[in-house]
């Protein structure tokens, strides 16, 4: 239990039904689509669509998503891929012509079609209860009237104006500058969109106007995009990967999403004896990186599209868990990952909704980078996401860029069960950092027994491109711990992540949820 002495917040407890996301207009939508008789599907897609409005630097209807899905009355949990393709034009030979050693994060050649408007359709359909029409209603007045700019949602977005040019300047600078705390940001164009998808359904984005206006902006940009490559876009449903540990499961999307890294990197960990740790100290944030570092590097050789079942079965063996801890020094930093080419960055949302039914649904939405690639469709002002910048150049690589593939993916939403059952749907928003965000949390109320929103609050740490990024909330005594041990320490200039999770508790028939102060967003329930 916190200290009610200290400023923070408390879990949130529930019994009919509950949201955890980034943002509180987000988390109320989700919450009243459940009241009005919609489940958890209908208030997760109705709640996603309002956070494109709401935090549209991290992602919109351009951008991609990836689902788990636990129906009621089951404990089995359903991968709904939304993540869109390069165009078919796309040629990493071409590209390497051009002198590129990676795809540019700005422009046209890193804009993969966008997967989430299918997803969230298909999700609607098969899953949900009132219709696409009931479940972006909410939205479509939204993107009308305006949303108040929260205050995280104003830095990011200050700090990510300068990515955008052309029409995405238009669209989301009103006045030329970026918004500040309180402003109201309107979207009329995007209501227009939105109410075309109501009614038409996935042919309302990817068919029509709407398609036309996307397919001429990026060819105007020097784009190989086509009609036929946004009416061939369709989500795909799948199996989970997942892996134990002490004694719990960890449910992740299977690759092209980088959900197994996270599965690695917790089977590393649990070859030490965490527990013996102190949980905030340098000696546990310091095994934490050096599994990270070993894990990243076999995601950076092993996930893409498609990843056959050797490569990952290899990955996710207890062969290999044990000889990636085997390489690593308690007392001192090994040598960090060869760089990788893909570019990794931190711009993503999340959304958790658990029913009176006990459907749970994990969803995150993403355009990639700050304002995706930085470029807008004309008219509608449709954001598209850099995506393709995830893949690699290198040839013969299995990320290699090439038309009609998907990217590498750093999104990941997660369950996690225990003895059979799911007890939460989770999720850490932050690029690059989520498998370590996973691990932690998962780590923190496993190992360490925290409760909820403590595991969600405390300190993190995160080794990245040859740095020990160390936030705020750690003492310097660890700093100069992890220094010694010879990390090259640095304190981020943002927080790491931004976790949500809901602790379904079948045993007191009540759900818990917790959401992370360095976001926006509540847990909420009723």
């Amino acid at each position: 239990m916190r200290d009610f002495h200290l400023p923070g917040r408390s879990t949130v407890y529930a019994a009919n039904g509950l949201c955890a996301t980034s943002h509180p207009l987000a988390a109320q939508v989700a919450v009243a689509t459940l009241q009005s008789g919609g489940n958890a599907a209908d208030a997760a897609i109705a709640g996603a669509a309002i956070l494109g409005l709401a935090e549209p630097q991290m992602c919109g209807l351009g951008g991609d998503c990836f689902v788990l899905v636990k129906p009621a009355g089951s404990e089995r949990v359903l991968a709904l891929n939304g993540s869109g393709r390069a165009p078919a034009g796309l040629s990493a030979e071409a590209l390497r012509a051009r002198g590129l050693g990676a795809i540019p994060t700005e422009g046209v050649d890193s804009v993969t079609v966008p997967g989430a408007v299918d997803a969230f359709c298909r999700l609607s359909a098969e899953w949900g209860r009132l219709g696409l029409d009931a479940a972006l209603a909410p939205a479509i007045r939204y993107a009308d009237e305006g949303v108040p700019v929260a205050p995280r949602v104003a830095f990011d977005w200050a700090d990510d104006a300068t990515r955008l040019s052309g029409a995405g300047r238009d669209h989301y600078l009103p006045g030329g500058t970026a918004p500040t705390r309180g402003t109201l940001f309107r979207a009329p164009a995007q209501a227009e969109v939105l109410r075309r998808i109501a009614a038409q359904g996935r042919a309302g984005f990817y068919e029509g106007e709407v398609a036309e206006d996307m397919v001429a902006s990026l060819r105007a940009f020097g784009g190989t995009h086509t009609p036929e490559d946004f009416a061939a876009t369709s989500c795909d449903w799948g199996e989970p990967v997942a892996g134990d540990f002490a004694g719990y499961e960890v449910v992740e999307h299977p690759p092209n999403g980088q959900g197994a890294t996270a599965i690695l990197l917790l089977s590393i960990l649990s070859r030490f004896d965490l527990a013996a740790l102190d949980p905030l100290g340098a000696a546990r944030a310091h095994i934490e990186a050096e599994a990270a570092k070993l894990a990243y590097d076999a995601r950076d050789r092993f996930i893409a599209d498609p990843v056959g079942p050797s490569r990952l079965d290899h990955m996710l063996s207890p062969a290999t868990a044990d000889r990636l801890a085997g390489l690593i020094d308690p007392a001192r930093a090994g040598r960090d990952i060869p760089a990788r080419t893909e570019a990794i960055h931190r711009d993503t949302v999340y959304i958790t909704v658990v029913d009176r039914d006990r459907m749970a649904v994990s969803l995150i939405y993403s355009i990639y980078w700050g304002f995706g690639a930085g470029i807008a469709s004309s008219r509608f002002g449709i954001l598209f996401q850099n995506r393709g910048a995830g893949f690699s150049l290198r040839p013969g690589h299995p990320n290699e860029a090439g038309g009609g593939k998907r990217p590498m993916h750093t999104i990941i939403p997660a369950m996690l069960r225990h003895r059979g059952r799911v007890v939460m749907p989770f999720g850490v928003m932050g690029g690059g950092y989520q498998p370590t965000g996973h691990a932690r949390l998962v780590s923190n109320l496993v190992t360490y027994g925290m409760e909820l929103q403590a595991a969600i609050d405390v300190p993190r740490s995160f080794a990245d491109r040859g740095r020990m990024e160390v936030e705020r909330g750690y003492p310097e005594a660890v700093r100069a711990g992890l220094a010694a041990m010879g990390h090259a320490v640095s304190v981020p200039g943002t927080p790491l992540g931004g976790a949500q999770a809901i602790w379904i508790d079948e045993d007191r028939g009540i759900l818990i949820g917790a959401s992370d102060p360095r976001k926006d967003g509540i847990a909420l329930g009723y």
